[in-house]
């Protein structure tokens, strides 16, 4: 009983750290949209967000709804046993009582006494004592019975009573997160529509983008062209390495999953691959990373250990860092300001750079990317799941 207890009370806290986690990512997101300025309302970091926000908070309704089906559950099991207790406390005491009528009818000393002394030998006498003594410590065992059945009786009734207490917060909390969604599906329309509005200033600003994106492809393509020459002298294929080199991409390779996220806190507000962009109609963008917003302030954190490859100042996309661990590489862009050089060694989380934020709507963004050799990595699918 005391173990089956202990996993449900497990397993509801479980729940509720999963629901409270992304709450918290809920009210971050709300900080950095308070964060972006006022007159900025229909950027497109604020879509950005907002969507984000949407996502999460039906991620959270379906939380909550998780939480309430486990007290659904919790409130019939608990139904369940105060029945069977009641029936059982029920049945105990209706045997007790008839138990004590009998003694009432045979309470005279001298019938037991007269009980004792009608055995026909010692031997029956001795039996007849032992049943009468039995007898004393079952009637006293049946009090003990009831005073048990009764206490978990309570304690249970207690348990359902809060169980049922605590789906009536959770049905309110899901009526109050489903109203917030509404009205946040309400600005995100107006946001669309707003930015509808703005189609050549996007279409401007998506050129740039990929402008970027070409320039750093070229600073890869020529790391790892470097890197292919040097191979071919050697008679190799792929990046030549050195045996240091090798064990550190093999340490690289066995942490997938498992590394820290460049930023100390952020959200990620646009995903690798090709997508549909959120405005523009029939237009597909490319991200060969991810783009992760955060807060004013925010710097840049290495993933790995490794050695700084490049240091590149891209026109409109402000400065990278190319950091290269054996033969994979990670790419820390739209910084404002670079901590490191060319050839030095970085270890786990050291800052590399302040990230740029962007004065027209106060948006820092990082963008971030891991390459293995020539091929792009979704980066969602090397850094910890938040």
């Amino acid at each position: 009983m005391a173990v089956a207890a202990t996993a449900s009370a497990q397993s509801l806290s479980d729940l509720r750290k999963k629901r409270q986690k992304t709450a918290d990512e809920i009210k971050y997101t709300n900080q950095l949209l308070e964060e972006t300025s006022k007159h900025a309302k229909s950027s497109l970091n604020r879509l950005a967000l907002l969507n984000k926000q949407i996502r999460l908070r039906a991620q959270l309704i379906g939380e909550i709804n998780g939480e309430i089906a486990y007290l659904d559950s919790s409130i019939s099991d608990n139904a369940f046993v105060v029945k069977g207790l009641t029936s059982d406390l029920k049945n105990i005491r209706a045997n007790y009582a008839q138990m004590i009528r009998y003694a009432r009818r045979n309470a005279d000393a001298n019938s037991k006494l007269l009980f004792l002394l009608s055995a026909e030998d010692f031997n029956q006498a001795y039996k007849r004592f032992l049943y009468l003594r039995q007898y004393a410590d079952y009637r006293k065992k049946q009090v003990e019975a009831i005073v048990a059945v009764k206490d978990i009786l309570d304690a249970k009734l207690a348990d359902l009573e809060k169980r049922r207490k605590e789906k009536e917060v959770m049905l309110e909390q899901k009526r109050n997160e489903s109203q917030q969604m509404r009205t946040q599906k309400v600005q995100q329309n107006q946001y669309y529509a707003s930015l509808q509005k703005k189609q050549r200033d996007l279409k401007k600003k998506l050129e740039q983008q990929r402008e970027v994106e070409q320039r750093l492809q070229k600073e890869i393509e020529r790391i790892i062209a470097e890197e292919a020459k040097k191979s071919a002298a050697k008679n190799k294929k792929g990046f030549s390495l050195t045996p240091a080199e090798k064990e550190l991409s093999a340490d690289f390779g066995k942490n997938k999953g498992r590394f820290p996220w460049p930023v100390d806190r952020g959200l990620i507000t646009e995903e690798f691959g090709e997508h549909p962009h959120p405005v523009l109609k029939r237009v597909m963008v490319r991200n060969n990373g991810i783009d992760i917003t955060t807060s004013a302030g925010e710097k840049a954190r290495t993933i790995f250990r490794g050695t700084v490859s490049r240091v590149v100042a891209i026109p409109g996309g402000n400065m990278a860092v190319i950091i290269r661990h054996g033969n994979y590489l990670t790419v820390y862009s739209n910084l404002s300001d670079v901590f490191v050089r060319v050839g030095q060694k970085v270890e786990t989380k050291q800052e590399i750079g302040k990230i740029y934020t962007d004065p027209g709507d106060n948006k820092t963004v990082l963008k971030f990317q891991i390459w293995h050799e020539n091929k792009k990595q979704n980066p969602e699918d090397w850094i910890v799941k938040k």
